[in-house]
């Protein structure tokens, strides 16, 4: 369930969003601080967060490119977007880049991403998005585009921790155990989540609306395979869930979710995604309340595996 929630100002000056702010997130609150871990040790969270109720979007990552890469000096775009038709197409020269959504695909969720490009997506979210920095923030980047970036203390909009996507994918406070499932069962279908597709098919973010988790995400059993900030084997980052292309013949399908599958954070690949997550979310309130009232009102409301990157 959506929660509206009051914290200071100075608290949260960060997460004030410019008059030129476009992005609206939908946000899930995960609550039940102190959880207990499940048997495979993921899923303990002693605080209370949010994370998206869903995947980032073709059209908010659009917004984010014509805000942000006019000249694409990081390489937030991967031109294989248009040619294997995911959903965002790019015009223009160098300097004068412009970039739309094809029609009836705003809401899929935006793939061809690395680790990088989501952290300077949830850079430019916390620094109030329209001319917001891409390169501080949550994260210190200054230009990085490899190797291992940890998140900064106090990061209010960020790419969600191995143990944050896990606790809301399958955690159920009601019973204080776990699903094997993002559907808050223990077993899962086609019918359930988008996986096992023959062609090439992401699906509107949301379509399963029979099937969220216990806290109310969607997606994350199907759709794009979605990175995570933890560092793996020193070098690597790691994405959870299942993907449109996954077999119901692979490990998708086994019963205990094990693992997580480690990548180089500057892999993309056409079934790998991502959503984000905030110890405070964005405001969606007008910014006369914040002076008025001196407060922020904000909305808070296992599966891995192997996708070869495209590049």
């Amino acid at each position: 369930m959506k929660i509206q929630i009051l914290i200071t100002l100075a608290a949260t000056s960060a997460l004030i969003t410019s008059a030129t702010a476009t992005v609206t997130m939908e946000w899930v609150t995960v609550g039940n601080a102190g959880n207990a871990a499940d048997t495979t040790g993921f899923g303990a969270v002693r605080y209370e967060y949010q994370i998206g109720n869903y995947e980032v979007t073709n059209a908010q990552y659009a917004e984010f490119l014509n805000a942000k890469a006019a000249t694409d000096t990081y390489s937030l775009y991967n031109t294989l977007s248009a040619f294997v038709n995911l959903g965002i197409n790019r015009s223009g020269s160098s300097g004068s880049y412009s970039y739309s959504v094809t029609t009836g695909m705003e809401s899929r969720p935006v793939a061809l991403v690395s680790w990088f490009d989501a952290a300077r997506f949830t850079n430019w979210l916390a620094n109030g998005q329209g001319a917001g920095d891409t390169e501080t923030g949550s994260y210190t980047l200054n230009g990085a585009i490899s190797g291992i970036i940890l998140k900064n203390a106090g990061a209010s909009i960020y790419i969600p921790t191995e143990d944050e996507w896990y606790k809301a994918a399958y955690y159920n406070s009601a019973t204080s155990s776990y699903s094997l499932y993002p559907n808050g069962q223990n077993t899962i279908t086609t019918a359930d989540a988008n996986f096992a597709q023959v062609i090439m098919a992401s699906t509107d973010v949301g379509s399963y609306s029979g099937d969220p988790s216990m806290y109310g995400t969607f997606d994350q059993g199907g759709n794009v395979v979605e990175w995570h900030d933890t560092v793996i084997n020193g070098s690597l980052r790691g994405m959870r869930g299942g993907g449109w292309a996954d077999n119901p013949n692979d490990d998708y399908l086994a019963s205990t979710p094990t693992h997580t599958t480690p990548g180089l954070p500057s892999n993309e690949g056409s079934a790998i995604g991502f959503r984000v997550a905030s110890v405070a979310a964005i405001p969606e309130t007008s910014t006369a309340l914040f002076g008025a009232l001196g407060l922020v009102c904000l909305l808070r409301r296992k599966r891995c595996l192997h996708h070869q990157p495209v590049k």
